[in-house]
């Protein structure tokens, strides 16, 4: 059977950008992080911090402690992450279309008829390698999984890294796969691991020898027939998931870790998922607000509504919700759920909301052209310090 797909992974993409900007960070151990607090956690750690045993989710006190010397890289501005996902698309487009982008760092293509033998598809995937490092950076590793589907390329990307290429043929299944544990798969996190050791399975061996019924049961459902076929090389169209719910949560700087600052940033918060939300063609009927104090301890509040996407609005229903009991909150956050699509909701009798909702749209529309919180609500102004022009790990935003 010949080969099918080519998936591409940018290796610590983050910190590779930063050492790419830097000399100076290079072949040193950095991290990427949010704030400069050792409560946080790490976004990305550079191979030279992975050696440290430093990786994505680390805790930043904690990172310290593993390597003293770890030199650390708050993000202002993800700007230059974008541009640098945008000319690696222009490279991988100018060798091979691309079919899909996963996120910031990765992406999928379909090979064509003349690319599908072993020998020449290992062929476009170093040539590809070679012209992200001549017209990127030399910063700028990538792995290179080939396979028959979309998820064993990305596994087969995973079997060598940093700077990889690996192609999973036919012939390679699924014996190839047997040195993986379960949770190198993607999908397979803690809690998905603990559902496998529940039913018996504790090693991809096992897995791989399972009936499709068995891999159902695992799985609770459909999810379980669709992993028994991609690992038998099917290539499996999965239904689009429904958007269920948008939301943004924010650790705050110290000098925001007040009530006050607080409520300042979940306006700010709840202003960017509303402008999300409407977007996207949705309006929200439920709402939910939570906050986290500097001992970990969690507050959190809900409510539900008639179909309401304009900001005002949903404005008062937080501010109605919002009465967390924390002196000192470090973390805030807001959700919008239970979306259903402007299609579906009758227009509002009261020429209020219809103002209201032209408002914000017209709101949308001067912040998209002229930048982010050119127009804003009051209520959130005290909140321009925080840092809010995060890192794009799924959709890529485009640069205005």
């Amino acid at each position: 059977m010949a080969l099918k797909w080519l998936f591409l992974d940018m290796n610590a993409f983050f910190a590779s950008v930063e050492q790419q900007e830097n000399p100076r960070l290079r072949g040193k151990p950095v991290a990427v992080v949010p704030v400069m607090s050792d409560s946080t956690c790490c976004i990305a750690a550079s191979y030279e911090a992975k050696r440290f045993g430093i990786k994505t989710g680390t805790n930043v006190g904690e990172a310290r402690r593993l390597c003293p010397h770890l030199i650390l890289i708050e993000t202002t501005s993800h700007s230059h992450y974008r541009e640098y996902h945008n000319a690696i698309v222009n490279v991988v487009e100018s060798c091979l279309p691309v079919t899909e982008i996963w996120s910031v760092d990765e992406m999928v293509c379909k090979l064509w008829a003349n690319e599908k033998r072993a020998e020449d598809a290992l062929a476009l995937g170093q040539k590809i390698k070679s012209e992200i490092f001549r017209n990127v950076g030399e910063q700028m590793c990538c792995s290179v999984g080939l396979s028959l589907n979309p998820f064993l390329a990305k596994v087969a990307g995973e079997l060598q890294k940093p700077n990889g290429l690996v192609a999973l043929d036919e012939e390679d299944l699924p014996h190839r796969l047997y040195k993986l544990k379960l949770t190198d798969f993607p999908g397979i996190n803690r809690s998905m691991e603990a559902r496998f050791h529940a039913a018996g399975v504790r090693t991809t061996e096992h897995m791989c020898a399972l009936s499709q019924e068995q891999m159902r049961r695992v799985w609770g459902g459909v999810m379980g027939e669709y992993w028994w076929r991609q690992l038998r090389g099917e290539y499996v169209q999965r239904p689009t998931n429904e958007r269920r719910s948008v939301s943004h949560t924010h650790v705050m700087p110290p000098e925001l870790r007040t009530p006050a600052g607080a409520a300042a940033v979940q306006c700010r918060l709840l202003e960017k998922a509303a402008e999300r939300m409407r977007g996207l063609g949705f309006y929200a009927r439920g709402m939910g607000v939570f906050a986290r104090g500097v001992a970990h301890d969690k507050w959190e509040n809900h409510c539900r509504f008639a179909p309401c996407a304009d900001t005002w609005t949903l404005m008062e229903i937080m501010q109605s919700l919002f009465h967390h009991p924390f002196r000192q909150p470090k973390q805030v956050g807001v959700a919008l759920y239970d979306l259903v699509p402007v299609k579906n909701v009758t227009g509002s009798l009261f020429d209020d909301y219809e103002r209201r909702w032209r408002l914000s749209v017209a709101m949308d529309g001067i912040n998209q052209r002229f930048g982010r919180h050119t127009i804003t609500m009051a209520s959130s102004r005290r909140a321009e310090t925080a840092k809010e022009d995060k890192i794009a790990f799924g959709k890529i935003a485009e640069i205005v």
